[in-house]
């Protein structure tokens, strides 16, 4: 029996989701003092324009856990620090391959290759420093695409248990 291993991903936000935050806090203030001085019936933009704010800032802000134990992967996203969901729960014994993104064992899974459609999850921090791994596995009896950020204590683990499976 391994010991629990965990991975925290943070997603690198996109370049035009700070621009659109302070876009959305400008305009809430601007409709703020249009109700003050002209209308109230500008209270009604501005508060709509700040629920809109804090809705997109829970959305837009993604990070990810990876738990492996027992040879069960569980995937969770975490949107704006604050709301976990279950996004997989992969058996292990159902990996068909574990390899970075560009090695030829994962070649055929490919967009555009023959293998058929599968569902690609992307669980990456979009880091272009961290290198992502691409795993093919079976969930619920359908084939499954993830991408994910490993790293080498976690990919020791993999390797030492599906060491036909998993390549480094």
């Amino acid at each position: 029996m391994h010991p629990k291993r965990t991975i925290y991903v943070s997603r690198k936000r996109k370049s035009a989701a700070g621009l659109l935050s302070i876009l959305m806090i400008v305009f809430a203030v601007l409709f703020l003092i249009a109700g003050i001085l002209l209308s109230r019936g500008f209270f009604l933009p501005c508060f709509l324009m700040t629920g809109l704010y804090f809705l997109y800032d829970i959305l837009s802000k993604r990070d990810y856990e990876y738990i492996l134990e027992n040879n069960i992967l569980e995937i969770d996203l975490i949107r704006g620090k604050r709301f976990r969901t279950e996004a997989h729960v992969i058996d292990l014994q159902n990996l068909v391959v574990l390899a970075p993104h560009d090695h030829e064992a994962v070649a055929k899974y490919r967009k555009g290759a023959s293998s058929g459609n599968i569902r690609k999850y992307d669980y990456t921090s979009y880091d272009d420093a961290v290198p992502y791994y691409t795993m093919i596995a079976y969930e619920n009896k359908k084939p499954v695409k993830l991408l994910l950020d490993l790293d080498d204590a976690f990919l020791a683990q993999l390797k030492q248990d599906y060491p036909e499976r998993v390549y480094r």
